[in-house]
């Protein structure tokens, strides 16, 4: 194999150039000057060939030498940039991220995730769609988007970071026969009719479960395309529908038409977070941004 100096010798040639004194190369290089004439020595060995002449009173670089440490410069120049390079990539997270999230997820906590991750990293350019949790799933796995954020994915070949959980809430409406219990078993809604959002939607997969628990109707001439949508239907009496933790806290007040009640023998909870690829390049990008989320999780009491 061709004989290759390391970076520390391709220093110390650059420094003995630079400076023609083998004790103001050494403390240059943080290194005795005995260490710094043997390497240097071990070079033209290995080189076959003499790099500086010595004197007792100066050294020279010989033609060579010259050569040699013009390239050592360059290639040390190189290490540089690609050092920098890295550390660029390190402070910028990549530069730029795109992120998916669920609609029922990303607008009750990326207000509270986003301007810290812009204070810690303001070169970072984060472009965010929403859409449903399968479809943000499938583009993930296919690379049409990098990381997606909300309920844990169902799909294979994906990575979930755990953020938390949030609690999963009955909301009836106001004139409802339940509205005034804070809590209530599965078996009392018996009956009734329960709203869902459209196919795609994690929390579509929640309303069947509770129904099948309740012996409750699911309504299947109707799929929610927003869970506002579901509020307002349930708010005029049309049925009750689920509402998760985040969102439950950022749009209801205590003088809507409807009524959040905890079902304490069904205990749904859905859990939250980051996912990605598996085996992707980048999964220290998307670890650094779920570290960052932990404490908007904490502070939300989700975590």
């Amino acid at each position: 194999m061709t004989y290759r100096p390391t970076l520390r010798q391709l220093e110390y040639i650059a420094a003995l150039d630079d400076l023609r004194h083998f004790g103001k190369a050494a403390r240059r290089c943080h290194v005795s000057q005995p260490t710094l004439s043997v390497q240097i020595g071990l070079v033209e060995k290995s080189l076959g060939v003499t790099l500086f002449e010595r004197t007792p009173t100066s050294v020279i670089a010989t033609p060579a030498g010259h050569d040699v440490a013009r390239s050592a410069r360059m290639a040390l120049a190189t290490v540089d940039e690609l050092v920098a390079s890295a550390l660029k990539d390190t402070q910028s997270l990549g530069g730029l991220v795109r992120m998916a999230t669920a609609p029922t997820f990303g607008p009750y906590f990326l207000p509270g995730f986003l301007p810290g991750i812009h204070r810690k990293f303001p070169d970072l350019k984060i472009y965010i769609r929403e859409d449903r949790p399968a479809r943000i799933e499938m583009e993930v796995s296919d690379g049409a988007v990098d990381c997606g954020l909300g309920p844990a994915p169902e799909r294979p070949g994906l990575r979930f970071r755990r953020l938390g959980h949030e609690r999963i809430f009955l909301g009836v409406p106001a004139d409802h026969h339940l509205a005034s219990q804070a809590t209530v078993k599965a078996s009392a809604l018996r009956g009734e009719r329960l709203l869902a959002l459209g196919s795609g939607h994690r929390l579509l997969e929640n309303v069947r479960q509770l129904a099948a628990v309740a012996d409750a109707r699911v309504i299947d001439d109707y799929e929610g395309t927003s869970l506002d949508s579901i509020r307002q239907m349930v708010s005029i009496g049309m049925g009750c529908s689920l509402f998760p933790e985040l969102y439950a806290r950022a749009e209801f007040r205590r003088d809507d038409d409807v009524r959040l009640i905890e079902i304490e023998d069904w205990t749904a909870r859905r859990e939250v977070g980051f996912y990605w690829r598996e085996n992707s390049g980048r999964e220290r990008h998307y670890e650094i941004l779920a570290r960052e989320a932990d404490a908007v999780a904490r502070d939300k009491g989700i975590a």
